[in-house]
C-alpha cells in the first residue's frame, strides 16, 4: 500500500512539473543586450535604443527599467507589448568623467525571465583642446 501511494505521489509530481513548464507567458528577445559606444567625447551625453520583441504568447509588461548608476537615464515602452510586437528601451549616458565605463540596466517584467540585464560600455575621452592659430 505504501508503494502504491508513493508511486501516485511521484506520478502527480511529474504531472505538475510538466504542466508548469508548458505555462504560457510573455518573453522578450532583444536585438542586442550589450551596446559598445566606443570612445566618446567628455561632456556630450550619448544615447542608444535597445529594441525587443515579445516572442511569448501573452502581453509583455515592463514594470521597471532601472539603471544602476545616476549617470544613466532610461525611458521605455510603458504600454503592454502584444505577442509578436516590439517595444524599446532608450538609454542615455551622461559622459561627464573621463574613464572607461560599464553600466548595467535592470529590466523587470512579467516575462518567463522576470529580470534581464542590459549593458552599455565605452570610454569617455577628454575633448581635444581647440587650436589657436
Amino acid at each position: 500500500m505504501k508503494k502504491l501511494i508513493l508511486m501516485c505521489a511521484v506520478v502527480l509530481g511529474f504531472a505538475f512539473t510538466a504542466s508548469a513548464q508548458t505555462e504560457s507567458k510573455a518573453e522578450f528577445k532583444f536585438n542586442e543586450e550589450k551596446h559598445d559606444f566606443g570612445k566618446i567625447p567628455q561632456g556630450i551625453p550619448v544615447t542608444t535604443v535597445f529594441t525587443y520583441t515579445n516572442v511569448g504568447s501573452e502581453p509583455l509588461i515592463l514594470t521597471e527599467v532601472k539603471p544602476t548608476c545616476g549617470c544613466t537615464i532610461a525611458d521605455y515602452t510603458k504600454t503592454p507589448v502584444k505577442p509578436g510586437e516590439s517595444g524599446k528601451i532608450t538609454i542615455t549616458y551622461n559622459a561627464a568623467v573621463t574613464a572607461p565605463f560599464n553600466k548595467t540596466i535592470i529590466v523587470t517584467s512579467n516575462a518567463k525571465t522576470p529580470q534581464k540585464y542590459l549593458n552599455i560600455v565605452g570610454e569617455v575621452v577628454a575633448k581635444a583642446a581647440p587650436s589657436t592659430r
